[in-house]
């Protein structure tokens, strides 16, 4: 009896010592391994995980449950990062388990590999990057600062009312992302509709957050659990079937739309040079002309139609919106960052008036020379990278330049959240909102490769739409910031990432807006 109580307290000790050695590191228990460390720190997830990196030296093995089979590799290590989405790029694919968890995305290109991926790589690539498109983009974007957000901020404004920017932006990068990759306008910034729970926009949206929650819990639950709660169709599972309906519902409509819009113009012409003009060069109408006769792994053109498009929405809407939303909470904070992007775009930008609202606009052809505004974004997209987690599976077993061995079919998750949090990447001033460290002391915008700057990933699998989103960013940024001074309101509650696959905020951005001085 004596022994077998002196040898329990001894286990005892000696677990409590190793605990003690790393104290943030979750509780590997029997059977449970670390899942419930995991779950209980779900609210703030991406902090937990960039303090259990920085204990550990920038990687880290997750063992989870007894039945999850080989543990999990978290790392922000720059070298591990080049390694696995550049030099061996190869050898980590997305895998199964990230298209079970995000099965919405079908055969799209964030879901797929090999060949079917190069597919929608290359045609993607070539009409972002097309001419006519450009033009377009620039020509919706303006469209939609000018009509809708300018008019709806200058009466909250004058009216001193409060407004949530966040949902504001979120608003307009739908109506954007609809119109150039639909054709669809969904008019979420119409005045008319914007407080109208009922109206399809908002259950659209609304479907897109319950979708991108349910994926993040898909990270953290067991496999088998949350299949089961699929397979009952209950709790959150049976409202992402919901939402994932409502969804395709909304793109299969848009596709049947357009469809009838081409038969009806009965022509045969190659849609990119001849029947599209710069005034409706949305990208749904040059998919289906371009993958005419393409053999999808589903047998189904109208499915893969559907999930080409599908993964554009959720980059384009999400993506720029919790961008832009850390970004003016960023400023919020840090005014005086503001005021000097005011003075930059006063002094470097030539502007155009419109006549019937006296709206006085950028040249976009101008909007390079914006170095400190460009500076300022990084730097939010450092701090709050929109897709804070990356996820492959390794092909076969590895060695990572870290020295961790990795062995077949192991998941493998980069915290990007982490990577801009690292003093041993960014220095000791790696938590300050800098935009000056963006700038080379000749006034240019300093280059930072990919795998330390990693909001747009990096290697084969960088953002197609990075140079879209800069666009963006920048008229949607420099258009609020030059007539507008933006407040938080008294009172706010904490501004943190809610639980999501893209980093948005939990309780909105509620602010204050008062007209700048001329």
């Amino acid at each position: 009896m004596l022994v077998a109580t002196f040898c329990s307290l001894l286990v005892i000790y000696l677990y409590l010592k190793i605990i003690d050695k790393h104290p943030k590191f979750p509780t590997n228990w029997p059977f449970l391994g670390m899942m419930p460390g995991l779950i209980s720190n779900s609210h703030r997830m991406h902090d937990f995980v960039t303090e259990l990196l920085q204990e550990s030296g920038g990687t880290f093995v997750i063992k989870r449950h007894c039945f999850a089979g080989s543990a999990e590799i978290f790392t922000c290590d720059p070298a591990n990062i080049q390694h696995i989405l550049s030099r061996n790029f190869s050898n980590y694919p997305k895998g199964p388990k990230f298209n079970q968890i995000f099965e919405l995305l079908g055969e799209g290109i964030f879901n797929t590999d090999a060949s079917l991926w190069e597919l929608q790589r290359k045609t993607t690539m070539f009409l972002l990057n097309h001419s006519k498109f450009r033009t377009f983009l620039e020509r919706i974007s303006w469209g939609e600062v000018e009509n809708r957000l300018i008019p709806i901020l200058d009466r909250v404004a004058v009216e001193s009312e409060e407004i949530d920017l966040a949902d504001l932006l979120q608003k307009f990068t739908y109506d954007t992302s609809c119109k150039l990759i639909l054709g669809y306008d969904p008019c979420c910034l119409s005045i008319d509709s914007m407080h109208d729970d009922k109206a399809f926009h908002v259950k659209a949206e609304k479907a897109f957050d319950i979708t991108e929650t349910g994926a993040f819990y898909r990270h953290i639950l067991p496999v088998s659990y949350w299949k089961f709660k699929k397979w009952l169709q209950i709790g959150l599972e049976k409202k992402m079937k919901k939402a994932s309906d409502e969804l395709n519902s909304l793109v299969v409509h848009c596709i049947a739309l357009k469809r009838e819009q081409l038969n009806k113009s009965s022509t045969t012409d190659d849609l990119v040079t001849k029947t599209q003009s710069e005034d409706d060069f949305d990208l749904l109408t040059n998919f289906m002309h371009a993958y005419k006769g393409i053999t999808s792994p589903s047998g189904n053109f109208d499915k893969f139609l559907k999930d080409t498009v599908m993964n554009l929405l959720f980059a384009a809407r999400d993506t720029t919106s919790a961008t832009l939303s850390w970004f003016f909470w960023l400023i919020a904070t840090h005014p005086s960052v503001g005021l000097k992007i005011q003075e930059e775009i006063k002094k470097n930008m030539e502007f155009k008036n419109n006549e019937e609202n006296d709206i006085r606009l950028f040249d976009t052809a101008n909007i390079s020379n914006l170095v400190y505004l460009h500076g300022a974004l990084c730097e939010a997209m450092r701090l709050f990278p929109a897709v804070p987690l990356n996820h492959k599976s390794s092909h076969q077993a590895d060695v990572l330049p870290s020295g961790h061995s990795i062995e077949k079919n192991t998941r493998i998750l980069i915290s990007f959240y982490s990577v801009g949090r690292m003093e041993s990447i960014w220095g000791e001033d790696c938590l300050e909102f800098k935009p000056e460290r963006w700038i080379s002391e000749q006034g240019k915008t300093k280059h930072v490769p990919s795998y330390k700057f990693v909001a747009f990933n990096s290697g084969p699998r960088t953002c197609l739409g990075k140079e879209m989103s800069f666009v963006q960013t920048k008229i949607i940024a420099a258009s609020i910031l030059y007539r507008y001074r933006i407040e938080m309101v008294e009172g706010h509650p904490p501004v943190y990432p809610r639980k999501s696959v893209v980093l948005q905020m939990k309780n909105g951005l509620m602010v204050k807006v008062t007209k700048s001085p001329a």
